[in-house]
C-alpha cells in the first residue's frame, strides 16, 4: 500500500519530508525552491507599505548535499526601505505574545555569556551594499538555515560571523529552522536534538521561526522566537520594519505553496511508511506523526480525496495503538 498526496497531509512542516532530507540531503533543491515562494508572496503587501523584498546572495555557505561546495551562493531574502527618511524615525516596541513564544535580551541570545568589551569592539561592522536595481536602504534578512549552517555543521562559525555583521549594521535578521536534528543557532532556547543516550531538552520544540532586532542598539535589542512542532500550523510572524511599520507574514501559505508545486508529496512522501529517523523526534511527536499517518491511510482506505486534507486526527490514541491501526490497514 503507498498513500501519496499532492496537498501536505500535515498542518504544518512535513515530518516525513523533512526527516528525509536530513538523512540523505537534497535540502538545498528545497531551499532554493522555497525562498523564492516565500520572495514572491512577501513582495505584494511589502510593495504597499513602500517596501520590497528582493533575493540576495545569502549569508550561508551552500553544500551540494552537505558534501561538497558549489559554486554559487544559496538566495535569500533581503527587504528594503523605498522611502530613505523612514529608518530615521523611532519606532515603538512590539508587543510579544502567544504560546511557545520566548523573548531574549538580544547579546543573551546571540553571543551566550557577556563578553569583554575588547571581544565587542573587535567584531567590523558590515557596510550593506545597496542593490544594483533599487536604492533603497536594506531593513531585514531572511534567511532559511541549511544544515551545514547550524552548530555543529561545518559552515556554523562563518554563517554567525556574518550574521553578527548584519546585526552591526541593525539590520533585522529572521531564521527559519525547520531543521530538528540540529541545536538552535541562539543560546538560551532548549534543544530538540537528541543525543547518545539523552533524549531533547524539556519544553523544546522541533521548529522555529525566529526575529533577531538589534534596534535601538545590541545591547538593548532582543530575539523573538516563536517554537512549532510536530503537525502544528507554521506561525504567522511580525517582522519589524523602520518606524512603527510591521510585516505580519504568514509563512505557512510559502510552504503549502513549495510542497505543492514542486509536487514533493507525490515524489517523496509515502504516508503509509514511517519517515526515516523516527527516533530523531521526541515521544510526543512520534505519536503526532502515527496519528497523521493513521488519519490519512484511514481516509485513502475509503476511497476519501487526499486532496481535501488534511483529516482530523484522534489525539488520544497512542504512538503504539496507531501504528497497529497502521499495519492493519496496509494489509
Amino acid at each position: 500500500m503507498v498513500v501519496r498526496s499532492i496537498r501536505n497531509q500535515y498542518l504544518g512542516i512535513n515530518a516525513h519530508l523533512h526527516s528525509l532530507w536530513q538523512g540523505q540531503g537534497g535540502w538545498s533543491r528545497f531551499h532554493s525552491n522555497h525562498i523564492s515562494d516565500i520572495m514572491r508572496l512577501m513582495r505584494p503587501p511589502l510593495m504597499v507599505m513602500g517596501y520590497i523584498a528582493d533575493s540576495e546572495p545569502s549569508i550561508q555557505i551552500r553544500r551540494v548535499d552537505d558534501q561538497g561546495v558549489d559554486a554559487e551562493p544559496e538566495s535569500d531574502i533581503s527587504i528594503y526601505d523605498l522611502d530613505s527618511e523612514r529608518a530615521a524615525a523611532p519606532r515603538a516596541p512590539l508587543a510579544t505574545s502567544g504560546m511557545a513564544e520566548l523573548t531574549l535580551p538580544l547579546r543573551e541570545a546571540v553571543y551566550g555569556q557577556p563578553q569583554s568589551s575588547k571581544t565587542y569592539t573587535a567584531i567590523k561592522i558590515y557596510e550593506v551594499i545597496e542593490s544594483r536595481i533599487d536604492p533603497g536602504k536594506l531593513v531585514a534578512w531572511v534567511e532559511l538555515l541549511s544544515p551545514s549552517n547550524k552548530p555543529g555543521g561545518r559552515d556554523a562559525r562563518a554563517y554567525s560571523d556574518k550574521r553578527d555583521k548584519l546585526l552591526q549594521a541593525g539590520i533585522v535578521v529572521v531564521e527559519l529552522d525547520y531543521l530538528h536534528e540540529s541545536s538552535p543557532t541562539l543560546y538560551h532556547v532548549p534543544d530538540y536534538r537528541t543525543r547518545a543516550n539523552r533524549p531533547g531538552d524539556p519544553g523544546a520544540h522541533a521548529y522555529r521561526i525566529t526575529i533577531i532586532e538589534p534596534r535601538p542598539d545590541l545591547e538593548n535589542g532582543s530575539a523573538h522566537v516563536k517554537e512549532f512542532g510536530v503537525d502544528v500550523s507554521i506561525p504567522v510572524v511580525s517582522i519589524p520594519l523602520n518606524r512603527d511599520d510591521v510585516l505580519e507574514f504568514d509563512f505557512g501559505a510559502p510552504y503549502r505553496k513549495t510542497f505543492e508545486e514542486t509536487l514533493y508529496g507525490l515524489e517523496r512522501v509515502d504516508y503509509a511508511q514511517l519517515p526515516l529517523n523516527l527516533d530523531r523526534y521526541l515521544p510526543d511527536d512520534q505519536a503526532r506523526i502515527a496519528r497523521r499517518m493513521l488519519a490519512t491511510c484511514a481516509a485513502a482506505s475509503r476511497g476519501d480525496d487526499l486532496e481535501v486534507g488534511p483529516f482530523a486526527v484522534d489525539e488520544t490514541i497512542t504512538l503504539e495503538d496507531a501504528l497497529s491501526q497502521i499495519e492493519n490497514i496496509r494489509s
